[in-house]
């Protein structure tokens, strides 16, 4: 079973990305979050979103 929310690490592993770099698609508002606590949580379904639309930027096609 996959976990619905993930940490900011966890999303910066499956994205590929540093962890900086996903605070920074945060504070932009290029990808949702929710607060649980004090705690911030990524819900998978927000980095599917994400890549969707970087790939509808890109004519739906990897960016070389």
């Amino acid at each position: 079973m996959h976990t619905l929310l993930l940490t900011t690490t966890e999303a910066a592993d499956l994205l590929g990305v540093s962890r900086t770099t996903v605070y920074e698609l945060l504070n932009a508002g290029q990808l949702e979050s929710v607060r649980i606590g004090r705690s911030r949580r990524i819900p998978r379904a927000a980095l599917v979103a994400y890549v969707d639309r970087l790939c509808g930027l890109c004519g739906g096609e990897a960016a070389a």
